[in-house]
């Protein structure tokens, strides 16, 4: 018998028995189903992380204070420190001790309240000089950016996250209005594009030039001079990251006087080594969500022998008669293999199209901040598809052995 008479056959016997056939199948339509609607599902997330951590800046570096500007610091009380200041910031721009850093952009972050007209909200303010456009990577859609004039001037002007702007002024046209930002007047200048979300909206803010945030909102002066709460640094390249932040590192420590073996009051991020760490976890992730897939694979694998243990001892008869007619060991084994093989492929490929059904419907979907993706790998349905044939086979090795070995005389007398 050949290899496609086999497959008729195999065919034929699933049928006689189909709600058997089924049910046996249904671990493998869930397992193949599963491991690719999670999968795809998990890669269609790590690439929104990883487009939005690029989006951020990848190749940026972060110096961050050991302590923060406190609550107190909005009533201007002289207690609030903070071991970062405007002089380290413009320390780091210096081309001699720094080749390596071609942006410096120092950053203070509170929360407060916005108003308009009877809008109000609660947000974050950002307190930045205009080398933080390049930073943080936020494109104007409307307006302009803080400029060194407003820098210079420390004017009240703000310029507002997508979102806010949306939660201030609807559709309205904000440029030119005037907000209230902790009960002080600011002029609208501005609107960001629409940045997305990462765990959190990314777009409900609003910007205001660094010397009004430190005079007129917090009107903290440090014994080191004007504090801010972190130094975000563009190396000249993504190759220049550890050199980068050796410079930041020696800098920072010459200007705070930290000997050597002292502590650092302050802490320089890598964003690239968070991204790294993040596809890590990811990956971690898509193992975990391939594993939960696997287990039902596991079980229908054991359906899979359950129910060809049972079709042995049905057709006892069948084989004894094939047997004594002619048909080799070989014959026997190769027909029950290629049942269970048969059981596996119709379970894999019902799974892959109930998969992309799936994956088709939650596609697009906004979950909170988020915009579903699941992109459908090839790599991936070929992979479930073979691990579902595999465990068929599996599955059906012992069972196959068991009907090629029965001695023919006493399977015809089977009844």
């Amino acid at each position: 018998m050949s290899l496609w008479e086999s497959f008729i056959t195999a065919w034929r016997a699933l049928l006689n028995n189909k709600l058997r056939s089924a049910l046996t199948m249904l671990g493998i339509i869930i397992g193949v189903g599963a491991i690719i609607f999670l999968v795809s599902l998990g890669r269609g997330h790590q690439a929104n992380i990883t487009g939005i951590f690029e989006s951020m800046g990848a190749d940026l570096l972060y110096a961050i204070g050991s302590s923060r500007i406190t609550t107190q610091a909005l009533q201007g009380i002289s207690g609030a420190t903070a071991s970062l200041t405007l002089e380290d910031a413009k320390a780091l721009k210096d081309p001699i001790k720094a080749p390596s850093i071609a942006l410096v952009a120092p950053i203070i972050q509170i929360m407060g309240n916005l108003s308009f007209e009877k809008e109000n909200t609660t947000t974050t303010i950002v307190g930045v000089t205009p080398e933080a456009q390049d930073i943080l990577r936020y494109s104007v859609a409307n307006g302009v950016f803080i400029s060194e004039q407003d820098i210079k001037l420390k004017a009240s002007v703000a310029v507002l996250g997508d979102r806010t702007a949306k939660d201030l002024f609807g559709l309205r046209d904000p440029l030119g209005e005037k907000i209230k930002i902790n009960g002080r007047n600011f002029e609208v200048i501005g609107v960001l594009e629409k940045k997305g979300a990462f765990m959190v909206t990314m777009d409900d803010f609003v910007i205001i030039p660094l010397t009004t945030m430190q005079t007129r909102i917090l009107g903290v002066i440090t014994p080191r001079g004007q504090p801010v709460q972190a130094i975000g640094v563009k190396p000249l390249s993504i190759d220049h990251l550890d050199a980068a932040t050796e410079e930041i590192a020696s800098i920072l420590r010459q200007r705070h006087r930290i000997r050597e073996g002292e502590d650092d009051d302050f802490a320089v991020i890598n964003m690239q080594e968070i991204l790294n760490r993040m596809r890590e976890v990811l990956a971690i992730f898509q193992i975990f969500l391939g594993s939960v897939g696997g287990i039902s694979l596991l079980v229908g694998g054991i359906g899979i022998m359950n129910i060809m243990l049972v079709s042995v001892a049905e057709r006892t008869r069948e084989i004894g008669i094939r047997k004594a007619v002619g048909a080799k060991h070989r014959d026997i084994l190769r027909q029950f293999l290629v049942e269970a093989a048969t059981l596996g492929l119709s379970g894999g490929a019902i799974g892959i199209l109930l998969a992309i059904i799936g994956i088709r419907l939650i596609t697009g979907v906004e979950l909170g901040p988020y915009s579903i993706k699941a992109p459908l790998s090839p790599d991936i349905v070929i992979i479930a598809l073979s691990v579902a044939i595999f465990t068929g086979l599996a599955a059906g090795l012992y069972p196959a052995f068991r009907a090629a070995r029965l001695d023919p005389i006493q399977a015809l007398r089977y009844e």
